[in-house]
């Protein structure tokens, strides 16, 4: 259930409602089939229950188009990055990894290991010879360039890059609009503001039924913007929701155990012991939360955490509650005012390689078809299938996302129910999604409804962007050396642990601030903070001479 949902969040916000490049989709390749037969091709891939991979009509397509022939490893989502290593570490993994870079894609520290050790083909050469597009792109944005570009200058993969505005800034907050209105109060601006609001939302009765049974504030502990401490934390110093680093006059450091970090637990404290936050946010799935959001009957959350707000409410085709939750600005704390940034909301690391195992005519064929999905056309297809089934041309008077855009891709809304379609890899096939694409995609002016939902989470966002802090640290662009990858790694999943537990035993008094925060802060330091930092200090430094060149 749980990559269902991650697959539905991740349609919703990317695949329906993205934007088409401003310039004429180009023409796919000639379909034809080479005279010495199908080359074979063995791929690594996740496929969602309602997909048949080897059936695909994108598959298929690519297949007559590039005259090959797909031996297919599928997998389930649930698992799938396990599934993925025990793949490479039986020797038996096949000529290329084509993932989902939301659910397994390979980490920079794993796609510089195995490039180091020469199961992942460096794609440089490939990519000068027979990927136009790819090399126009990266022309283009020198950015991207970066993002795949590994300290050794070899590209061993290539990242899934999508230009999401709204998934730039995915901590957000919503709150029910309804209820402010009836207890007739202001969006709240400072974290005073914010309890004395959760306050009223438990005490005043807004859903009006005569019973206690509001929730003020709820959140999980899954991802995309579901975790309730980022937003409240950053009112007092800078949590990114992923290592807790900061840059601090050029050097790279952690906010976990900065005075204003004890000040923003302190402030969260507050609100868990006075009942404002509902202690299943720090414990339940995403599933769990939405069931608080649909509740039957009438509304009882107040606030949730999320990208958007139908992560835990459903639209229209649901309980049509989602209308009621409108965004809170980032607040003003004590200390500060930020909001949590991604760069585009892009998964650093690699969703596609192409291993030793494969042949030179594999490795061919495979980098010409995904260079053809760094086209218009081919990335609509990879995504969305055949045109009328996983999308549409426009018609007459229906406007582009982007402002004086023209719109050249409709989705097509199917009714609720309908069984799948299998023409296109959805999530498999995001490649190359700029803002030219996502900003000619069509989307309905009213932003309340279905059609103009992506509308609605842009203008959200405003309120978000920019307020990250200046100088941010750029954990996607920043490698580690290959010696130093493993290590780091340990340090950094060891002390995201240990933050994470202390932070919730802190928020729920199973340990005491005062008492025990002098501790909490030696044990960080025993844990090897200062090699960590150390590390990605390197890391960045390394970061900036190559940008310097």
């Amino acid at each position: 259930m749980l990559m269902k949902l991650r697959l539905g969040i991740l349609l919703l916000a990317i695949g329906l409602l993205l934007a088409a490049c401003s310039s004429s989709p180009e023409q796919p390749p000639e379909e034809k089939t080479p005279e010495s037969g199908a080359i074979p091709i063995r791929v690594f891939a996740q496929q969602d229950a309602g997909q048949n991979l080897q059936t695909n009509a994108f598959s298929k397509y690519l297949e007559q188009t590039y005259g090959v022939k797909f031996d297919w490893d599928v997998i389930p989502y649930e698992g799938a990055k396990e599934k993925r290593q025990i793949s490479l570490a039986s020797g038996n993994y096949p000529d290329t990894y084509i993932l989902t870079a939301y659910i397994d894609q390979f980490s920079k520290a794993e796609e510089l290991r195995y490039g180091k050790q020469g199961i992942f083909l460096p794609l440089n050469d490939l990519i000068d010879k027979y990927a136009p597009h790819i090399k126009a792109a990266f022309e283009r944005n020198e950015a991207l360039r970066e993002l795949n570009t590994a300290p050794d200058g070899n590209i061993y993969g290539l990242v899934s890059y999508s230009e999401c505005f709204h998934c730039s800034y995915p901590n957000k907050m919503w709150l029910n609009r309804k209820w402010l209105d009836k207890l007739g109060l202001s969006m709240p601006k400072t974290t005073a503001d914010f309890k004395r609001v959760l306050e009223a939302f438990k005490k005043d009765d807004p859903n009006g039924n005569g019973a206690a049974d509001e929730i003020p504030l709820s959140g999980s502990t899954e991802d995309f913007g579901v975790r309730i401490v980022p937003f409240l934390m950053n009112g007092f110093v800078y949590d990114d929701d992923r290592d807790y680093l900061m840059l601090k006059n050029g050097k790279v450091d952690t906010a976990a155990n900065k005075p204003e970090w004890r000040e923003g637990l302190a402030y969260i404290k507050s609100l868990y012991q006075e009942g404002l936050i509902d202690p299943g946010a720090f414990t339940q799935s995403a599933e769990a939360y939405k069931k608080l959001g649909d509740n039957d009957g009438v509304e009882i959350l107040g606030a949730g955490a999320a990208m958007h707000p139908e992560i835990f409410v459903g639209g229209e085709t649901g309980s049509n509650r989602s209308r009621d939750y409108a965004p809170v600005p980032p607040l003003t704390g004590p200390h500060a005012s930020y909001a949590v940034h991604d760069e585009g909301g892009i998964n650093p690391g690699a969703k596609f390689v192409i291993t030793n195992k494969a042949t030179p005519e594999a490795q061919v064929a495979l980098i010409r078809m995904i260079d053809y999905i760094h086209t218009p056309d081919g990335q609509i297809h990879a995504e969305s299938g055949e045109e009328g089934v996983g999308w549409r041309k426009p018609l007459p008077g229906e406007q582009a996302l982007g402002k004086g855009v023209k719109p050249l891709f409709a989705g097509v809304v199917k009714p609720e129910g309908s069984p799948p379609t299998n023409t296109g890899w959805v999530g498999t096939g995001h490649f190359y999604m700029p803002k030219s694409y996502r900003d000619s995609w069509v989307q309905g002016t009213d932003m309340y409804a279905p059609d103009g939902y992506e509308r609605r989470l842009q203008a959200a966002t405003e309120l978000y962007a920019g307020k990250e802090p200046k100088n941010l640290f750029p954990a996607w662009n920043v490698w580690v050396d290959d010696a130093s990858a493993q290590q780091a790694n340990m340090l950094e999943t060891n002390l995201k642990n240990y933050i994470d537990q202390n932070t919730l035993q802190f928020i729920t008094g199973a340990q005491d601030l005062d008492a025990e925060w002098d501790a909490y802060v030696r044990g960080l330091d025993d844990m090897g903070l200062s090699a960590y930092l150390a590390i990605m200090q390197k890391g960045y430094d390394d970061y900036l001479h190559a940008r310097s060149k």
